[in-house]
């Protein structure tokens, strides 16, 4: 597989990293291009923003049949937004390009949903996904999300349901998400879906270092503003890298969501494989998705 790298968002703080990932994705059989970018540093960034501009702007010129990857999330997309030529990259996605990320990069897939309606990648990126250890299941539905069409996803997780989802194949809803906070931050920007862009749709989320209440709180704004009230599900990923305190007194990630269950009406679901945790899906943002779940787990068919 010829993988493009692309630096947008923080930079790599350890050359060491770079070399050890370029090894190991060799070793996995990837033929790496654009290794420049990891070096690249401007403050916490990776190069300038002109430099990271490029290496988005850059892609309509590339060959259309390589699968492009970030090379780590951070933060700097946002800068670049009102810059990139999304016509240009509908075009290269037309072709066949496949563009791969999660964290800050959900800003570009949930922009590139926005401004075009194509759709895009939340999965591994070059660090740290391929720069230690290679977790087998990330690789192994990352690989199967590159080649195939249609995808199944089953999670066998305990689920709390007031009766079972069985949403028909017929039926299909928009799959989109990412990182809660920056879909949150998009909020009322022409980079965010609209809510008819999104109706009936399948939410996924992942955070970190995030506590519970602020996951509340964010979900609660999406609630507030129109958007979860017609979706058919909210998926739930991983929520990890926060503090509780004794202040919290007895509150939690569960308190949290049972609340939202209270408040929000559609299912939430739980132990989505996705987010900044070792094994992750690769979820295409965009593409039509089905899904059936019971109390003892769900499937998700994705087609796109």
């Amino acid at each position: 597989m010829n993988i493009h790298l692309i630096a947008p968002s923080g930079a790599l703080q350890d050359a060491s990293i770079a070399e050890q990932g370029i090894q190991i994705c060799r070793e996995q059989g990837f033929n790496l291009s654009n290794l420049a970018c990891l070096a690249r540093q401007s403050q916490r960034f990776s190069g300038t923003d002109a430099e990271r501009l490029d290496d988005l702007n850059h892609l309509s010129s590339i060959d259309p049949s390589f699968v492009v990857m970030a090379a780590r999330g951070g933060y700097g997309m946002h800068r670049l937004l009102p810059d990139i030529d999304w016509d240009s990259l509908a075009q290269q996605v037309d072709r066949g390009l496949r563009i791969v990320g999660h964290s800050d990069f959900t800003a570009f897939n949930l922009a590139l949903l926005a401004k075009t309606s194509r759709i895009s990648f939340a999965g591994p990126m070059f660090n740290p996904d391929f720069t230690a250890t290679v977790s087998e299941f990330t690789y192994k539905y990352f690989m199967d999300a590159m080649a195939n069409k249609t995808i199944h996803y089953s999670v066998e997780s305990s689920q709390i349901l007031s009766q079972e989802l069985n949403i028909s194949s017929n039926r299909p809803g928009l799959l989109w998400g990412g990182n809660l906070s920056i879909l949150v931050s998009l909020l009322g920007t022409a980079y965010m879906p609209t809510v008819k862009q999104v109706s009936q749709g399948i939410l996924f989320i992942e955070d970190i270092n995030e506590h519970p209440y602020r996951i509340e709180r964010m979900l609660l704004q999406l609630l507030h503003a129109g958007y979860l009230s017609s979706q058919q599900a909210i998926l739930v990923g991983d929520i990890s890298g926060y503090k509780l305190s004794a202040t919290d007194n007895g509150y939690d990630l569960q308190s949290a969501l049972d609340t939202l269950r209270r408040l929000i009406p559609c299912p939430v679901l739980t132990n989505l494989p996705f987010g900044h945790c070792r094994d992750k899906l690769t979820l295409p943002v965009g593409a039509e998705a089905s899904l059936q779940a019971t109390r003892s787990g769900y499937e998700l068919i994705i087609r796109r």
